[in-house]
């Protein structure tokens, strides 16, 4: 068996048709050691165990708040024990998945809305990012993977209108600053915009609205939690070294520039 060199932190991982526990277990197949953050932290150990069992790697699960600054601390605390001693690699690789949508018209939004939306978004993918880009700076090599939205491109969606769209618009500009201002150091920034995914939460619509959806996108599908997958934990691989500051686009043709 390969040794096992790198962890790769992926934030939003327990949710059984969410992107995040995709990529989580995309990761372990190939071959990373896993750590899982969630909001529910018992949720986010069973499954780290049921990965790391499945795939024959280290595996840990951690609650976090990521729009919460003490929250994350404490994860990234538990995860630094956790390479101290041995029981993980450095990490390799952070995916900010977790995120919330806004399916409310914008004049029935409220403040509260607003700031929930964009500090789970958009705050919590700058609070996990900076307290783990240390460690990778040090280390002279890390991924940074950023989850934002096809809505970011071009507004609003049937999921995600305004506060949603902004959010995840603000974790474009975050991607790209920062990976300009981390060229020198060996860790690279990026950034993925799905469109319509087959994910939990499309639980609900109807077939008419699945249709619709499917009729906009060139492709004539949604796209599945491993395609997703895929780009992420590519993005995350040596093969993309040269890679920095790009918005990958996994929409079917939705939105072409």
């Amino acid at each position: 068996m390969t040794t096992i060199q790198r962890t790769a932190v992926i934030t939003g991982a327990t949710s059984e048709r969410g992107i995040g526990l995709t990529v989580a277990r995309r990761y372990a197949r190939e071959g990373w050691a896993v750590v899982i953050l969630d909001l529910d932290g018992e949720k986010s150990a069973k499954t780290a165990a049921e990965i790391g069992n499945e795939f024959a790697v280290p595996a840990f699960g951690y609650e976090i708040d990521v729009a919460n600054e003490a929250s994350v601390a404490a994860a990234r605390d538990a995860v630094d024990a956790e390479v101290r001693s041995g029981s993980l690699p450095a990490v390799g690789a952070l995916a900010n998945i977790a995120g919330i949508t806004s399916p409310v018209p914008f004049l029935e939004t409220t403040l509260e809305l607003w700031n929930k939306v964009m500090a789970v978004n958009a705050t919590g993918t700058y609070l996990v990012t900076k307290a783990f880009l240390p460690g990778m700076i040090e280390n002279g090599w890390g991924r940074i993977v950023n989850m934002s939205s096809v809505s970011a491109q071009r507004g609003g969606g049937v999921f995600g209108k305004v506060p949603y769209s902004s959010a995840k618009a603000a974790v474009l500009g975050f991607t790209k600053a920062l990976a300009r201002e981390l060229g020198d150091t060996g860790v690279t920034v990026n950034a993925v915009t799905p469109g319509a995914v087959d994910t939990n939460i499309r639980v609900g619509t109807t077939p008419e609205l699945e249709a619709a959806i499917a009729r906009d996108i060139p492709l004539g599908r949604t796209a599945s939690t491993e395609e997703v997958a895929a780009v992420i934990t590519f993005l995350s691989s040596e093969d993309a070294s040269y890679l920095t500051g790009t918005t990958v686009d996994i929409n079917g043709g939705s939105h072409m520039h």
